[in-house]
């Protein structure tokens, strides 16, 4: 059994799964903001739900990025934590890659994209290939939208996490060029990840757990903080 999550967008998942690729359980959140510190009380009540236990797991399988710098942390802190705690191996899959797994055999080649903000979004593309399974047409990457058109110039079938948001402006940017996967389509589940997963995890192909990172590809918003002494010194001589 291996035990798989994604935190890597706003939406969370986690996935119990069989060797033979069997989701026993899953629990997936779609809407909300912060909503991270459940993921240890969902793994909890999956457990308890499937009647399995811990103890049994043989890896743990995390989504490693782009996405949510947050999330992103949470998720393989924990994984990480879990990993160690039960001598058990980690792997890490690229959400994007995870996103264009739940399209099986789509003829046209598949873009997978994630929202960076700013006008930016984190994508990759992938095609199926016969024999080698998913295979790599582009590299993850950061771009801005106004870059698709002369990116995207064949017929391409995109998957994201916000269908509502991301659908129309893709259509409207790219026309003809631009397939849509149905919206129930876009959300990461963590049985995507855990199925990338297990492929690795049958070759006995694991990550190093300390020199496992996020994969951000941009720096962090960061915000710098207010000059306290600065601030008090203003209101002193106001």
């Amino acid at each position: 059994m291996i035990l798989a999550i994604n935190t890597s967008t706003l939406q969370f998942s986690i996935a119990l799964m069989e060797e033979d690729e069997t989701v026993l359980g899953e629990f997936s959140v779609s809407k909300g903001k912060g909503h991270f510190g459940g993921l240890i009380p969902a793994l909890d009540s999956l457990l308890t739900t499937t009647r399995s236990d811990i103890h049994d797991l043989k890896a743990v399988v995390v989504a490693i990025g782009p996405g949510s710098f947050t999330g992103l942390r949470v998720g393989l802190s924990t994984a990480k934590g879990l990993c160690h705690a039960l001598e058990v191996p980690i792997i890490g899959i690229s959400s994007l890659k995870g996103l264009a797994s739940q399209i099986p055999h789509s003829p046209p080649p598949i873009t997978a994209i994630i929202d960076s903000r700013k006008g930016e979004f984190f994508t990759a593309q992938f095609i199926w290939n016969n024999g080698h399974g998913l295979t790599r047409n582009m590299e993850d990457t950061c771009l801005k939208f106004g870059d698709f058109s002369s990116v995207f110039k064949g017929k391409t079938l995109f998957i994201g996490n916000n269908f509502v948001r991301q659908g129309p402006l893709i259509e409207k940017t790219l026309g003809h060029r631009a397939l849509l996967a149905p919206a129930h389509f876009w959300i990461l589940r963590a049985s995507a990840v855990g199925y990338l997963g297990l492929k690795r995890f049958h070759a006995r192909d694991f990550d190093d757990a300390q020199g496992l990172n996020p994969l951000y590809l941009r720096p962090p918003d960061i915000r710098p903080k207010p000059n306290r002494s600065r601030v008090q010194s203003s209101k002193v001589q106001g």
